[in-house]
């Protein structure tokens, strides 16, 4: 099993002021036979607030993934991909420009996503967009990857190649 979290960014959320309907999105697509949702939370958006989530999510509770939603646009107030790069030791360009590209095919707005991926210790840190519908069709993209990719993070792959037959 996946030990998973999800960190929902956003001010009105985390104030009650709005329903996180991104995060239970998220959750729903999470097949229950691969992952373990641990952990869940609704997040300010203050960059200290955020890296402290996640540093204590990566060494304290040791998730092997975690999903962010929110916070990855370009207003004032969307730090998730600056303190998701505070926590990072290994950067993963591979989900956030497959995401990116998909989504250029829905709408030229996909552009404007700053969404990375990195790596902690024995956890990888994925950034969504904060609305549903893109939260949704950008897991969708990457979903079938990141089984493997953890399996190679905490050492229960090592092959990554099929020989030739």
């Amino acid at each position: 099993m996946i030990k998973t979290a999800i960190i929902t960014m956003s001010d009105k959320g985390y104030n009650g002021q709005r329903k996180d309907i991104t995060g239970s999105t998220i959750k729903d697509m999470l097949p229950e036979d691969r992952y373990s949702l641990i952990y869940y939370k609704v997040l300010p958006d203050e960059i200290d607030t955020i890296t402290k989530e996640l540093i204590y999510l990566c060494d304290d509770l040791k998730v092997n993934l975690i999903l962010t939603n929110g916070g990855t646009g370009f207003s004032k107030r969307d730090v998730t991909p600056e303190a998701t790069l505070e926590v990072a030791e290994k950067l993963v360009p591979g989900f956030g420009e497959a995401m990116r590209a998909a989504s250029l095919k829905i709408t030229p707005k996909a552009m404007l996503s700053r969404g990375i991926s990195c790596i902690r210790k024995e956890t990888l840190i994925i950034n969504l967009p904060g609305s549903p519908k893109a939260a949704s069709e950008n897991l969708e993209v990457i979903l079938s990857a990141i089984p493997h990719g953890i399996d190679i993070l905490t050492g229960n792959a090592t092959e990554c190649a099929t020989p030739n037959t």
